[in-house]
């Protein structure tokens, strides 16, 4: 059988950022680098200088010095729904809170209100744009979720939709079913039925071939601990991991919860707890930190990135990108502001998007460094250092190719 050919990237300034972070934050930092990749997957990366005698390379690529990274992963998105919210932030604007526009009928039942009503075609063509423009900006891997449908029928709805978006465009896409993220209005005042029936859909939305993993929104909004858990067992019987929205608004206790099921990750964690800090730490469950949401709905209490650091969480960063509390589809700016609003180095910040984002999805084995045998998921930035990707914000997009499974792909929106 013959082997897949060989493609060449050469003359780069490479960051593999693989290995032990306290050695080197960024990986190898090689100045004049090159990188060989067989099919999908990568088959050596080092100094040109070190490249192997004797190869067959069918397609080669001068990248001119420019930097190149992993491939960044956005590991918390809720890309498919239709419909806005703009009209909520203006609410907020006017003092409003966003658990007080909840709980009079806004929130995230008015974007199930306008998902429930477009059809696949509508939502495939509202959400491809969504991830192309990820896709502009470094991104090559995506989690998606749902939970703008509230009913087996339109959460399968917009599971589909979001496995189409990974077979358009050729990237990863990894699907999160939230069916347990808000109570729909025909359940309204019986949670415990809303909680059983999603019980019931799992099986069959994995049959279906839907899901990679099950989430909920434990929050006093959203659901119980008791019921959040109901969810948990159902999942961990259909050998599904789990994730969890954890201490947004207020400490439930989920981050302890979800680690107790050995949750993949804990998303937002402002108000999380030095017990749930200790039991993720235990888990080696991933902190989700998500500084879109944290600065759109203009929240003060940090989350507890010291405590996180001391414990040796591994701190991932988002865009999630939603209607109603984080609108960017910037994963440069998330780099940002989560080094000036979190205080997270640059380093940090950009492992939190590739090393630390493809734990969060347990995708470690096979994404988030450039090194042998991983998937030849590739960025590459007209930057001199990839501490410059954190530091501009606002700027022409430095992103000028995106490499997914070592095939080019089309960078417009």
């Amino acid at each position: 059988m013959n082997e897949a050919p060989l493609r060449l990237w050469r003359n780069a300034h490479i960051a593999t950022l693989a290995g032990d972070p306290a050695a080197s934050p960024w990986g190898a930092l090689i100045e004049r680098g090159a990188l060989l990749a067989r099919g999908e997957h990568i088959a050596w990366v080092g100094p040109e200088g070190e490249l192997p005698r004797d190869i067959d390379v069918a397609e080669e690529h001068d990248l001119g010095g420019a930097c190149l990274t992993p491939g960044l992963i956005d590991c918390h998105t809720h890309l498919v729904y239709a419909g806005s919210r703009a009209h909520e932030f203006e609410l907020r604007l006017q003092g409003a809170s966003y658990e007080a526009i909840a709980r009079a009928g806004g929130g995230i039942r008015s974007t199930v209100a306008a998902t429930r009503a477009a059809d696949d075609e509508t939502l495939f063509a509202l959400t491809l744009p969504r991830a192309r423009a990820l896709m502009a900006e470094g991104v090559t891997s995506i989690e998606i979720k749902s939970g703008y449908g509230l009913s087996l029928t339109d959460e399968a709805c917009c599971l589909r939709v979001a496995r189409r978006v990974g077979e358009a465009l050729g990237i990863t896409v990894r699907t999160t079913c939230l069916a347990a993220h808000a109570l729909p209005p025909e359940f309204e005042g019986r949670a415990d039925d809303y909680i059983a029936a999603v019980v019931e859909w799992l099986p069959q939305l994995q049959a279906q071939g839907l899901v990679d993993a099950v989430d909920a929104f434990c929050e006093r909004i959203a659901f119980t601990p008791a019921q959040t858990r109901r969810v948990f067992e159902a999942a961990r019987g259909l050998g599904l991991p789990v994730k969890l929205h954890a201490e947004q608004l207020s400490d439930q206790g989920g981050a302890a919860l979800a680690a107790s099921f050995d949750a993949l990750s804990c998303d937002h964690l402002e108000y999380l707890s030095a017990e749930g800090v200790a039991a993720m730490a235990a888990a080696g469950t991933v902190a989700v930190l998500l500084p879109g949401a944290f600065y759109f709905l203009r929240e003060t209490k940090l989350p507890p990135i010291d405590a996180l650091r001391e414990a040796g969480v591994p701190i991932a960063i988002a865009t999630d990108h939603n209607p109603g509390s984080s609108p960017t589809l910037s994963p440069l700016l998330m780099l940002n502001m989560a080094c000036t609003l979190f205080r997270l180095t640059p380093a940090e910040a950009l492992r939190g998007l590739t090393v630390n984002a493809a734990r969060a999805l347990g995708l470690q084995a096979t994404h988030g460094t450039l090194e042998p045998g991983k998937r030849a998921d590739l960025a590459l930035w007209a930057v001199d250092h990839p501490r410059d990707l954190a530091y501009r914000f606002g700027g022409a997009n430095p992103c000028r190719r995106v490499v997914s499974g070592g095939v080019d792909m089309e960078l417009h929106s």
